[in-house]
């Protein structure tokens, strides 16, 4: 007998195993994903008809906030997190757990920036220190030396919007 598995499983999409146990939870899910150029930020609950999103931010949504920048580096991705982040609280969203889905997990990149940004807004989701990246980095520092000054005025923008 052969059993035919579900389509996003053999499209190498989900991981159900993985999905099951974070929805079990019952926490709110911190769903981050990325592309070469883009970051999305996501904060999903689980409803049996399917997820419903609470709170989302997109990187491209910065340019609103003066960021003429890149949207796929350590800045826009710790951004794009507090942006997200701000969003969430005040939804009255407190506490979520990070959903990763199939992404290679390592240590200092824009996902982890991103949750950062998520945890610098006051939620709080359970995390290492030592998978942070520098903050130097997430400041831009590495890429030019006036990206410093565009992130805080950027970062004060999102925190005065966004309250």
């Amino acid at each position: 007998m052969f059993i035919i598995t579900h389509k996003r499983r053999r499209d190498q999409k989900t991981n159900y195993k993985k999905r099951l146990a974070l929805v079990r939870s019952g926490k709110t899910r911190l769903v981050i994903r990325r592309s070469v150029k883009n970051m999305r930020v996501q904060f999903v609950d689980f409803e049996e008809k399917g997820d419903k999103t609470i709170a989302s931010a997109f990187s491209t949504e910065l340019r609103k906030f003066g960021w003429d920048t890149s949207k796929g580096n350590l800045p826009s991705a710790y951004l794009t997190g507090l942006l997200a982040g701000m969003r969430a609280k005040s939804k009255n969203v407190n506490e979520a757990i990070l959903d990763l889905g199939l992404q290679v997990s390592t240590k200092g990149s824009r996902i982890y920036a991103a949750l950062k940004g998520v945890a610098d807004a006051g939620i709080n989701v359970p995390h290492s220190e030592k998978i942070i990246p520098k903050d130097e980095r997430i400041k831009g520092q590495h890429i030019s030396e006036d990206m410093p000054k565009k992130f805080e005025e950027t970062k004060n923008k999102i925190l005065e919007t966004v309250k």
